[in-house]
């Protein structure tokens, strides 16, 4: 049986990965499709018949910056001996990341659409789904603590994690303002102080 329709002559994961760098330097609403189509090195039709169109391809993007170059603070909070041990991996590996030459700076998932036109609200709210998994790994890890008893059962582990969660997101954005890695790095020791005991 003879097969129907061109095949397809670029590698579908190096391509996201060039629109998933484009995104992150320049931001959902900054970026044009014929500028993404030119950094993936395809045709602007086979970015449409491939990926679907710019909404979709930003959430696909998204989501493999979350399960690639993203994936290192999960890692780091799940690696851990305690809890507590994991908050403060993940806010020395924000502060490294968030500050290397050689991807943008700041964390995609932070960055990704802080604020939008009120027309992109569906897109906001799939991205803000896509930052859940990460922070569903985080409120596992406290309610380990509070069942070992590394943290009082009185501990209000939502507010905790939303603190924590406002820290990284301040982090990556004094990062993409050209914030030094070392000032990263005290703002992680200080955040970590406010640890229930």
């Amino acid at each position: 049986m003879t097969q129907r329709g061109r095949p397809k002559t670029f590698d579908r994961d190096h391509a996201l990965e060039a629109a998933m760098m484009l995104f992150w330097n320049r931001g959902f609403e900054q970026t044009s499709v014929d500028e993404l189509a030119t950094a993936m090195g395809i045709q602007t039709s086979s970015l449409y018949s491939s990926f679907g169109d710019k909404e979709s391809l930003y959430l696909e993007a998204v989501d493999h910056y979350r399960r690639g170059r993203g994936r290192i603070y999960d890692t780091a909070i799940i690696e851990g001996k305690t809890a507590k041990e994991g908050f403060a991996n993940l806010l020395k590996v924000a502060a490294s990341e968030m500050t290397r030459h050689d991807q943008p700076r700041g964390s995609m998932l932070s960055l990704a659409l802080p604020t939008c036109s009120p027309k992109y609200k569906k897109l906001q709210d799939e991205v803000n789904r896509l930052r859940d998994f990460s922070e569903a790994i985080w409120m596992k890890r406290l309610r380990g603590a509070v069942r070992n008893k590394e943290l009082p059962k009185s501990t209000d582990l939502q507010v905790l994690q939303s603190f924590f969660r406002n820290t990284i997101f301040g982090m990556s954005l004094l990062a993409r303002a050209g914030e030094s890695r070392e000032t990263l790095m005290e703002i992680g020791k200080l955040a970590l102080r406010v640890w229930p005991s």
